[in-house]
């Protein structure tokens, strides 16, 4: 049972351990090409619950719930339009079933829109706050233990995502941008520049999930620590997609070479440690060996 709240955990400077890739494991266990998991979370809700427990027996201390694209703007226009609520709380009540009497906290995923905002795009910035904040209510009411902004790579995105959150929620938040150009997000966001502005808007984590590889997302999260005293996120993918002779995706980082390089994370800063895209609980597990032998 959790005696402390999770920022309790973090304030005392304890390593914690998030969970491994939604997305990518679902897909390996049969989630049909195309469909997201936010569609599981309805259809198929034992298959997103054996994946809780699998990062959990693997040593998750934190696992994020199936809502990566259950805001109300990204299920516009899809097959779940409209069940934005119902699959966002829905996710929540699976993982607190498996996290239940454990020493786990549920963090309820926020992810991108799926658009650009106004000028760039046809999302106006007020929907965007809207739809991001109607996401984080029901995140909250379910009973999430934080809130979870991710794989983010526009300012003005995250910045709405963030004001939705807090103007709907008390719960902390983290807010994780994908530096998927290397050290420039695909909006050409900076490291520095990111820290910055989420020194501002005052979010409790600061994070770094997705990217292209170990050795990029180390010196991203080297500048980010250098620009914020916030504490870090820190979920790195498991390199880039590859493709099989059958046209498979499969990724080359292996377990153990995600885990030989999690006390350059320490060292850099990274005081939440999981693993994103690619990270399976066999990643996982030795991930959160390697946190564990260097606490």
């Amino acid at each position: 049972m959790k005696s402390d709240t999770f920022l309790d955990r973090i304030k005392k400077g304890q390593r914690l351990i998030a969970d491994g890739a939604t997305g990518t494991n679902l897909q390996k266990r049969g989630l049909p090409a195309g469909t997201s998991g936010e569609y599981w979370v309805l259809e198929n809700p034992e298959a997103i619950m054996q994946l809780h427990r699998d990062f959990i027996a693997a040593g998750a201390q934190i696992i994020l719930t199936s809502t990566f694209g259950a805001s109300p703007a990204h299920l516009e226009g899809s097959q779940l339009a409209g069940q934005a609520i119902e699959i966002n709380r829905r996710a929540v009540e699976l993982a607190r079933q498996v996290a239940k009497g454990k020493d786990v906290f549920v963090a309820g995923s926020i992810g991108p829109s799926g658009k650009l905002l106004q000028p760039f795009g046809p999302l106006p910035e007020a929907e965007a706050t809207e739809s991001f904040g109607e996401q984080a209510r029901a995140l909250t009411e379910a009973g999430a233990d934080l809130l979870v902004i991710e794989t983010q790579f526009d300012l003005k995105e995250a910045t709405a995502a963030i004001l939705g959150a807090r103007s709907n929620s008390q719960l902390p938040i983290v807010c994780s941008f994908s530096f998927d150009r290397g050290t420039r997000t695909i909006m050409g966001v900076k490291p520095a520049q990111f820290a910055n502005e989420m020194n501002k808007l005052g979010v409790d984590l600061i994070g770094i999930n997705c990217g292209r590889s170990l050795d990029e997302n180390l010196a991203v999260l080297k500048e980010v620590r250098q620009a914020t005293p916030l504490p870090v996120w820190f979920k790195p993918n498991a390199g880039l997609p590859e493709t099989d002779a059958e046209g498979n995706a499969f990724y080359r980082v292996t377990p153990e070479e995600m885990s030989r390089r999690v006390p350059e994370w320490i060292a850099a800063g990274a005081q939440v440690i999981g693993g994103c895209c690619g990270t399976s609980p066999d990643h996982l597990r030795q991930i959160a060996e390697a946190v564990r032998h260097a606490s």
